[in-house]
């Protein structure tokens, strides 16, 4: 007796509840495997800003002091993408994917690899993917407005770097480390990025808007 498409359907919802196939299981390897890439980009982004002495008489500009470069490593607006573009459970399996993968696979992250690398300052930006991409899946589920939309970028991009910080702060007390290095680190990882992680995870968030409309067609 044939197996009928109540039975079909119930036999793919296996992991985390989710629909699996294997137009979904591509394509979450597939953004999966975009986070490794987005991790070893990195590129400048130039420019234009006003000095903070820009009204002081005493000062003489020259034009470069109106442009401002920024090394570019859109690995958060991607996370952006993927919860975007995936929704929360396939979004999350996705994140899953990259993290176990660079723990006992490949050394995917921006470090290398390994069980060692939770005790790198970083991870805890890594472990903020996750719930990122649950609440920005969850805002983006009643619609991709543009106010969604910047809802749900503004709530996932803190979330990393308030979890990313407070991990890195938690490392930093077992390891007895200096203010001055605690307060350059978080410059360093969540200064000014958080402003371009906002901007770009934005436009990344409007083209999944419009490509999920593609891709889930062949799955």
């Amino acid at each position: 007796m044939s197996e009928s498409e109540a039975e079909k359907r119930l036999r793919y919802r296996q992991i985390f509840g989710i629909r699996l196939s294997l137009g979904s299981i591509m394509l979450m390897i597939f953004c999966a495997f975009l986070l490794v890439l987005s991790t070893f980009i990195k590129f400048n982004l130039t420019h234009y800003i006003l000095p903070l002495d820009i009204f002081d008489e005493t000062v003489h500009h020259n034009p470069s002091d109106f442009l401002k470069t920024v090394a570019i490593i859109p690995q958060i607006p991607v996370v952006m993408f993927i919860g975007a573009m995936l929704g929360r459970k396939y979004g999350i399996t996705s994140i899953l994917m990259y993290i176990l993968a660079g723990l006992f696979i490949l050394p995917v992250f921006a470090l290398g690899g390994g069980p060692g690398y939770i005790f790198e300052y970083s991870f805890g930006y890594i472990i903020g993917y996750i719930p990122a991409v649950f609440f920005a899946g969850s805002i983006l589920k009643s619609g991709f407005t543009y106010r969604n939309i910047a809802q749900a970028v503004l709530v996932g991009v803190l979330t990393i770097h308030i979890i990313g910080i407070f991990y890195m702060l938690f490392l930093a007390g077992l390891k007895h480390e200096g203010t001055e290095f605690i307060q350059g680190w978080i410059i360093a990882q969540s200064g000014w990025k958080i402003v371009y992680d906002f901007i770009l995870s934005f436009l990344l968030v409007l083209v999944a808007k419009y490509a999920r409309l593609l891709l889930w067609i062949f799955m």
